[in-house]
């Protein structure tokens, strides 16, 4: 296991390392066909439609988990109530998610993409923000809520900024998403307040499974043109939401011995 007290420089020096890596790399800028998807059917006179309806899991995810944290008698269990705070913003980071996404894919181009990929990064950051809560202190991870929503917006207004002036630079974004799977793979090593906290691991694979399913966007959809892999990938992300639900749901608290 991996000592509370010795987790916070791990962390640092695993983000000073992929920061240095990420700047030393040349600028990755936007591929010029990214907007160019595999499939672009029209269907109920929705334009992209697998790719637009494909978004609805994530305000279903989100809602679902609004409604779990809110309503009265909640069977969730926190051992303080501010643990509650960072979820609220993770799946009304989902909802938010829908309606980006579903906005991006209606026509995709770069002024679109920002407000497809700004929600993502409020979800990601939320979800850091609760591992640090849940495992290092919720005086640590409220500090740091903040700190990271503002690095996670910065991840993507400064590429959209260089994409204005013209030469667009996605190492940062890249970076700070990199950055985040590791803080989660890592903080499993920590000792957990609750069970099923390797549940992260499963999020962090379906969240693999969706960038792999982008990447192959044309050769999934060649398959049949039943569905494409971008679709696959809206579908495997609302996955992961819906794997952090359902671990808030059957959890319990770990006791002290």
């Amino acid at each position: 296991m991996l000592s509370r007290s010795k987790a916070p420089a791990l962390f640092v020096a695993v983000a000073v390392v992929v920061a240095i890596t990420a700047f030393l790399l040349p600028p990755i800028p936007l591929p010029h066909a990214y907007h160019d998807f595999a499939d672009q059917r029209t269907f109920l006179g929705v334009p992209n439609f697998g790719n637009v309806a494909s978004n609805l899991p994530f305000a279903i995810v989100g809602l679902w988990g609004l409604i779990a944290l809110l309503r009265p008698n909640s069977p969730i269990q926190f051992v303080d109530p501010r643990e509650r705070w960072p979820y609220l913003i993770v799946f009304a980071g989902l909802i938010w998610t829908a309606f980006g996404s579903a906005y991006y894919h209606l026509a995709p181009d770069n002024a679109r993409l920002f407000w497809d990929r700004l929600p993502i990064m409020v979800v990601f950051m939320a979800i850091v923000a609760t591992v640090i809560t849940e495992r290092f202190g919720i005086h640590y991870g409220l500090l740091a809520l903040p700190v990271l929503l503002a690095i996670g917006v910065y991840s993507v207004v400064q590429p959209r900024a260089g994409d204005l002036r013209g030469h667009s630079d996605l190492r940062f974004y890249a970076a700070v998403q990199v950055c985040s799977i590791l803080f989660l793979l890592l903080a499993l090593l920590s000792p957990p307040r609750y069970t099923r906290g390797s549940d992260y691991a499963i999020v962090v694979a379906f969240y693999v499974l969706a960038k792999l399913a982008e990447e192959a966007d044309r050769p999934i959809f060649a398959l049949g043109h039943i569905v494409s892999g971008h679709t696959l990938k809206h579908l495997a992300a609302a996955a992961a939401g819906y794997w952090i639900l359902r671990m808030l749901q059957k959890r319990s608290i770990v006791r002290a011995a």
